[in-house]
């Protein structure tokens, strides 16, 4: 039996004046908590971003739309993979050639991306050494053309400044280029669509492993002049996650020993690292924060693909080794 004397928060409205008033303060209510639901959530972003440098929702968005198209892409047909590939590149060597331009070197842009995305086929079908071919190619196109820009008066400079230009446009297609393509040539390979999934799943849990524990525990830093917000804690939970992740998909993808996950996971650890801290010394060479802002509060393609590339080709050299 309800008790009378015991207040409640509701009570029927006795009429439509009334109704209207508990409907308004209803909404205002739920509109005040909506406020305060998100600028909690907002000052939880401010200092992870402060923290780590990175705006974590867009990472986790942005990384999931990469994944599953990388995923869908070697799972069902293999070949799709050029399209992702040539995509990332084209925008990884727009973003550095631009950078470099602003820094003052001339580096020729739509020619880099064309020959760029022109080599992945060749890297794909032909066999390995074709890699190598098309690269030598792609940068004596890149330096002809340079040559040529610097015939006309209009386009004449010392020739000490040339000499750099020539040599920032040859940086781009082996930084790029050259690296990023050891992801098609792996993929080109008898179950190599299994491998490339395997790495960059292997490397997506360097960058969450390192994430997590840096913004956790993070507190003794790695390369302070090179990248401030790298932690040796971070690195530790990186190698661990990277070990982890190896010796599931050894034995649950690729049908490799336990103990192959072991090595797989340190050495793409050691390459993801070091391919951040090499992209992170780039930037600070040329004075800029982010490569670029196409991906708005985390920068540009080349910031998210700076561990994958010297990982490919580590990846291939394992697959050659115990394959």
């Amino acid at each position: 039996m309800a008790d009378p004397d015991r207040p409640t928060r509701w009570h029927a409205p006795r009429n439509r004046a009334e109704f209207q008033a508990q409907l308004d303060s209803g909404k205002s209510e739920f509109e005040a908590q909506i406020r305060d639901a998100r600028k909690q959530f907002e000052d939880a972003q401010e200092r992870i971003n402060a923290r780590t440098g990175r705006n974590l929702l867009f990472a986790i968005v942005f990384g999931l739309i990469l994944g599953l198209s990388m995923l869908f892409s070697l799972i069902l047909v293999k070949q799709l993979f050029l399209i992702v590939a040539a995509f990332l590149i084209t925008f990884a060597v727009l973003e550095l050639t631009a950078a470099l331009r602003h820094a003052g070197r001339e580096v020729p842009r739509i020619p880099s991306v064309l020959v760029s995305v022109a080599t992945l086929p060749i890297a794909y079908f032909l066999p390995p050494g074709g890699q190598w071919w098309a690269i030598a190619g792609a940068i004596v196109v890149v330096t002809l053309w340079r040559l040529a820009e610097h015939i006309p008066p209009s386009g004449r400079r010392p020739w000490e400044e040339v000499r750099k230009d020539l040599g920032a446009g040859i940086f781009v297609q082996l930084y790029v280029t050259f690296l990023g393509g050891f992801s098609v040539v792996l993929a080109s390979q008898d179950r190599g669509q299994w491998w490339t999934l395997a790495f960059l799943i292997i490397v997506i849990s360097v960058d969450v492993g390192a994430y997590a524990s840096g913004l956790s525990f993070g507190k003794h830093p790695m390369a302070p002049r090179i990248s401030p917000k790298k932690t040796w804690e971070g690195f530790a939970g990186s190698a661990v996650a990277a070990v982890i992740a190896g010796i599931l998909l050894s034995v649950l993808m690729l049908q490799m020993p336990w103990w192959f996950g072991i090595i797989f996971g340190l050495v793409m650890v050691g390459t993801a690292t070091i391919g951040d801290l090499t992209e992170s010394l780039i930037k600070r060479d040329l004075g800029i924060k982010d490569i670029s802002s196409w991906l708005p509060g985390h920068g540009g393609f080349l910031d998210r693909l700076d561990s994958v590339l010297p990982s490919a080709s580590a990846a291939f050299a394992l697959y050659l080794i115990f394959t």
